[in-house]
């Protein structure tokens, strides 16, 4: 068995620019945001993010990362529409495509399952197919004739997602309500790599359906302890809410120079202090 750990430096030093990356997560949800702090820290950029979008596209955009962006939305939960990425979204500053919520899932099962699309009903009789002129329809070859989208597969050159629990080896395990489909993004890339809360001996004692990510698919591993701040990772935490807002009305300038200009430790060192001063 292989030792798969590594540092976010680590993770970083094999992505490139002008790749394709998927982000594992949901809107403001567990997502692998230590990764994406690093990742804000290289030179690394013109990329196509895939991404049920939060704070993780935000950062990008405004950092003028992104090249395209395939999303189903951009929110941050309790704040409908992220701001940053809107900002971004307004001044033209990527591509974006943007498609239904479950033609994205069909997506991702596609490209884990290597095949070049997946024929879904989602999106006929929406704007989501003139927004999207490069989709295209197929006609069933059975009896019934039915005209269906085929949606083309997401398929990803490197994946990064966030677990609670995960081992050396790179099986990962997720303890809140929702997988958030990191096991797709997992399998629908060439590599993924998977930060975690919590690195653990085994998984001997944990229930098997939360064990969610497995190792065959996971290149590197990365324990992050809240490494999916300021998005929630329950039941280790949930959305640092005072923060996120803070995010969500401060001038992107002003809130990289405070708190992404060092390190991971130096952001939760910043972070500490901005809440020590609140109270």
């Amino acid at each position: 068995m292989t030792d798969k750990t590594m540092t976010p430096e680590d993770v970083v030093a094999r992505l490139h620019s002008g790749m394709t990356l998927g982000i594992g997560g949901w809107g403001s949800r567990r997502k692998p945001m230590a990764l994406v702090r690093a990742l804000l820290r290289s030179d690394i950029t013109d990329l196509t993010v895939i991404s049920y979008g939060g704070p993780d596209v935000g950062l990008l955009a405004a950092a003028g990362r992104i090249r395209k962006l395939v999303a189903a939305f951009a929110t941050l939960d309790s704040i409908p529409l992220e701001p940053h990425f809107r900002a971004a979204r307004q001044r033209g500053a990527f591509e974006l495509m943007e498609i239904d919520e479950a033609m994205f899932m069909w997506g991702l099962h596609a490209a884990a399952n290597r095949l070049p699309f997946l024929p879904v009903r989602a999106g006929l009789g929406s704007d989501v197919m003139r927004v999207n002129p490069g989709l295209r329809t197929i006609t069933s070859p059975y009896g019934d004739g039915e005209t269906l989208v085929a949606v083309p597969a997401l398929r990803m050159d490197a994946a990064l997602v966030h677990l609670n629990r995960a081992d050396r080896l790179g099986n990962g395990q997720y303890l809140g309500p929702d997988p958030y489909f990191d096991d797709l993004f997992c399998e629908a890339a060439d590599r993924a790599y998977l930060s975690c809360e919590r690195l653990v001996d085994d998984f001997a004692a944990a229930a098997p359906q939360t064990l969610l990510v497995n190792r065959h698919t996971v290149t590197g591993v990365v324990e992050a302890p809240y490494g999916a701040h300021f998005t929630s990772c329950v039941p280790d935490y949930g959305r640092d809410e005072p923060f996120q807002k803070l995010y969500a009305t401060t001038p992107w300038p002003e809130f990289a120079e405070r708190f992404l200009r060092g390190d991971e430790k130096s952001y939760q060192s910043a972070v500490e202090t901005w809440h020590e001063e609140q109270t």
